[in-house]
This record gives structure tokens, C-alpha cells and sequence, in this order.
């Protein structure tokens, strides 16, 4: 079985490196003063990104960061959003992934939520080990 796929978060106001593979801005809305050629982005999954709602409700307010994790995963587990996801997974085929984010928190934003719905996901993914043959 191959080892899992480094999913790696980057802040949009950030430099690209030349190691981030597949880059996919997770954000509903566009960084501000942040041009596309300056985020060298394969991918804007707004659709992946949290509801209006969610976001408006959760405010990066570190008190509410449990409950803005448990209802995000929510939504990401809609099958549309699965969906969503898996073509995302695809799409980066095997490459490195970097979700970049514009928030200022580094430990309560959805690209650290998004990371481990993805990871969960592609462990569903893969096929299984058959009898003497490698997965």
C-alpha cells in the first residue's frame, strides 16, 4: 500500500514554493489584494470552502473552533460535497496538495478541517490489498 498523500496548508499571503504540487485556494471568498498570478493556484474550490453561514457564525472565534470543525465536517459529508472532494483528490492525481487559506489563524481555519476530510477520504479510497499482491 502507498504511503498517504502530504496535504499541506499554506496562507495565500505567503510565497508559493517550488515543492507545493497541486495548489488549491479553500476559500469561499478571494484574498484580498492577492492577484492569481501571485498565488500560482491549479484550483479555487470555493464550493469545498465553509457555508456563508458557517463562516459568518464562526468568525474565527477560537471559543467556537470545536463546534466550527464538527459542523463544517458536516457539510463536507453531504454527498455533493464528498464528490466534490474526490475530484479534487483526482484531479492532483498523486502530487503533493497545498490548501491555501487566506485566514490570519495558522490553528483555527477550514483548510485545516478540509485537510483531514481529505485524508479520511482518500483512506476510503484506496482499493484494498488483495492476497499476495500489494494495494
Amino acid at each position: 500500500m502507498s504511503a498517504p498523500r502530504t496535504i499541506a496548508l499554506q496562507r495565500a499571503y505567503d510565497a508559493p514554493g517550488a515543492r507545493d504540487g497541486y495548489r488549491v485556494l479553500v476559500d469561499r471568498y478571494w484574498p484580498r489584494g492577492r492577484s492569481k498570478a501571485s498565488l500560482a493556484l491549479d484550483e479555487w474550490a470555493r464550493e469545498l470552502a465553509p457555508s456563508t453561514q458557517l463562516i459568518h457564525w464562526y468568525d474565527h472565534q477560537p471559543a467556537r473552533w470545536d463546534a466550527f470543525r464538527e459542523r463544517y465536517l458536516a457539510e463536507l459529508g453531504v454527498a455533493a460535497q464528498q464528490e466534490r472532494a474526490r475530484a479534487l483528490l483526482r484531479a492532483a492525481k498523486r502530487r503533493r496538495i497545498t490548501l491555501v487559506y487566506g485566514a490570519r489563524s495558522e490553528t483555527g481555519n477550514q483548510a485545516i478541517v478540509l485537510r483531514e476530510a481529505l485524508l479520511a477520504l482518500e483512506t476510503r479510497m484506496r482499493p484494498l490489498a488483495v492476497a499476495g499482491r500489494p494495494g
